[in-house]
């Protein structure tokens, strides 16, 4: 199997996985791999039901594909963070329902929960809402992923990179749980944040973490 077919079959498996997880629903939500000096990105208007490993479209950073095909509207974000982040070998976008709901709020997800720290950092951050599918999204992303692995897209949904396509995955889930999980505790009463000297030692151990 060519690395080219390897890459294809998992972003297939990856796919359905975030579907079967609730992370995406109908054709909201794209993944993508670096390749070469290119990417594999899922096409426009990707369902569970079409997604094949034959689908992935070879899109350069530019956009340029081949003729007929149809990369995801997003492919402007997916690129914009392969080419502000090298480490980057993945990009996960989700309009997962909890992570959605952080983002309609235009809040950052603060430091309730020492797992933040897995993120790279003591918060993961919201960017204004932009125009889904312009190059403009893609700069806000960038921003807001300075020194971290996720952020929420304000009044759209979240992305996520990794040095694989199984990390960036990970970011996606543990990042939908974890709004999930701040929602619940901001019903439950007044959320206790952790201070910085907690978050720094968990921001250590989650350097050599797995």
């Amino acid at each position: 199997m060519s690395p080219e077919t390897s890459k294809r079959e998992e972003l297939a498996s990856t796919y359905r996985e975030m579907d079967s997880a609730g992370l995406i629903f109908l054709a909201a939500g794209n993944i993508s791999v670096r390749h070469h000096d290119a990417m594999l990105i899922s096409p426009a208007g990707a369902s569970v039901n079409s997604i094949t490993p034959e689908a992935f479209v070879l899109t350069g950073l530019d956009g340029r594909c081949a003729a007929g095909l149809r990369p995801s509207s997003e492919w402007s974000m997916h690129a914009a963070i392969y080419k502000a982040y090298r480490e980057a070998e993945a990009v996960v976008h989700t309009h997962s329902d909890n992570c959605v709901a952080m983002a309609c709020t235009r809040q950052e997800l603060p430091p309730f929960h020492y797992m933040i720290a897995a993120f790279g950092g003591d918060n993961v951050r919201c960017t204004p809402y932009v125009t889904y599918g312009s190059p403009a999204l893609g700069e806000a992303a960038v921003g807001a992923l300075e020194k971290r692995t996720a952020c929420l897209l304000g009044n759209h949904g979240m992305i996520s990179h990794g040095k694989s396509l199984a990390k960036a995955y990970n970011f996606a889930l543990r990042l939908e749980i974890l709004c999930r999980q701040f929602i619940k505790a901001r019903q439950a009463g007044t959320v206790v944040m952790l201070d910085q000297s907690e978050l720094n030692i968990a921001i250590e151990r989650y350097k050599s973490y797995g």
